[in-house]
């Protein structure tokens, strides 16, 4: 018996063209929030990762701060810029990059700024694939800052003109 999924599907190039689409919206800051951070979140957040270590799991050490990967489980107030022509909600989410620069503690209100890093191409045995990389930086209330999280976004071979027509947009 052979399923529909068992072969990969043909299909057309992509009609993006990815070096204007990088031109046009790659750097531009299209989202800010501010983020009050609590001993509480933290330590359930360390212990549904697993995490053991006092610094992470223990308010009243002298260490204690948010595990490295905290800043990876917000998100702003928009996934995309507006008017952006890939939508969020067409692809699936090829994974987090965590930078850690510095400590974030209890009480600590942080900034988040969000903009399209990058966006590039790469083929897969199912064809062409799209990957936008969603960058949000965060700082804490004294302009330091705490970390980057890198989002990707993966947009398969669909080519934004059949999107339109099968009314996907």
């Amino acid at each position: 018996m052979t399923r529909q999924n068992d072969t990969p599907e043909k299909r057309e190039p992509m009609d993006i063209d990815v070096e204007q689409l990088k031109k046009d919206w790659c750097g531009r800051e299209f989202d800010v929030v501010q983020i009050p951070v609590g001993a509480k979140e933290m330590v359930e957040f360390a212990e549904a990762c697993g995490e053991t270590a006092p610094r992470y799991t223990d308010p009243s050490h002298p260490d204690f701060q948010a595990p490295p990967s905290y800043t990876a489980r917000f998100h702003g107030g928009r996934a995309m810029p507006k008017d952006f022509p890939i939508k969020s909600h067409q692809g699936f989410d090829a994974g987090k990059c965590v930078y850690v620069h510095g400590p974030l503690r209890p009480g600590d209100t942080v900034t988040a700024k969000s903009e399209i890093h990058d966006i590039y191409t790469k083929t897969g045995r199912s064809g062409g694939m799209l990957f936008i990389v969603h960058r949000m930086t965060f700082t804490n209330q004294n302009d330091e800052p705490i970390a980057i999280v890198d989002w990707r976004l993966v947009q398969n071979q669909i080519s934004m003109k059949t999107r339109q027509e099968a009314g996907q947009t």
